[in-house]
């Protein structure tokens, strides 16, 4: 009898351990979920030429953005600067395949390239009063939403694991935090430890 692939997410079975810690008793404080499966392309392309507005069209954005730790939002897909010519696409509507189909052919005649590279990582989470100091404790970015705020997307370090930090208001309640598979445990074990002061707030 053939066997049957399940697809399992790099922190399947956290889900028990958020909802045990302290901090959830109090999920104002300091809320840990994990968001698996979420579509993920490498995208490269010239931003000021052809490929770049073709592909600014397939994800309903303006333009790329061109400034550095920054990204957009279109209707179904966040598109974050990684480089000059680089960018992580993300998606939680379009499954990997198509998106990266879609952008290769929006970008392949002008010398551009697209990657679906949905199994390297998976996304956290991070919400409550606390989000932004739990955060604190192990990145050395001025966190203050003054400066990281909606808009924003930073490549930075958090403890030991390289992470994609993403906020999602202006009021440091709220962050996505896009880690490598192979750090998800790592990182899940960690801000479960930093989040742990916060549950009786």
């Amino acid at each position: 009898m053939a066997e049957t692939l399940t697809r399992r997410s790099p922190l399947q079975g956290w889900a028990t351990q958020f909802a045990a810690t302290p901090s959830a008793a109090t999920p104002s404080a300091a809320r840990l979920t994990e968001e698996p499966f979420e579509t993920m392309v490498d995208l490269w392309v010239d931003p000021t030429g052809a490929g770049g507005t073709e592909a600014a069209q397939v994800l309903g954005v303006a333009a790329l953005p061109t400034t550095p730790e920054t990204c957009v939002t279109g209707p179904d897909s966040t598109v974050i600067w990684f480089g000059p010519q680089e960018w992580l696409v993300t998606s939680t509507q379009r499954g990997g395949e198509a998106l990266e189909a879609q952008l290769h052919e929006a970008v392949a005649a002008a010398g551009g390239a697209a990657v679906d590279v949905s199994a390297q990582r998976t996304t956290v989470r991070l919400r409550g009063a606390h989000a932004r100091d739990v955060l604190a404790k192990g990145c050395s970015l001025d966190l203050h939403p003054r400066g990281f705020g909606r808009g924003a997307a930073a490549q930075t370090m958090l403890a030991l694991a390289a992470v994609v930090l993403i906020p999602l208001n202006d009021s440091g309640t709220d962050y996505r935090v896009i880690v490598r598979s192979s750090f998800a445990g790592y990182l899940a074990d960690w801000l479960l430890d930093a989040a742990e002061e916060f549950g009786s707030a």
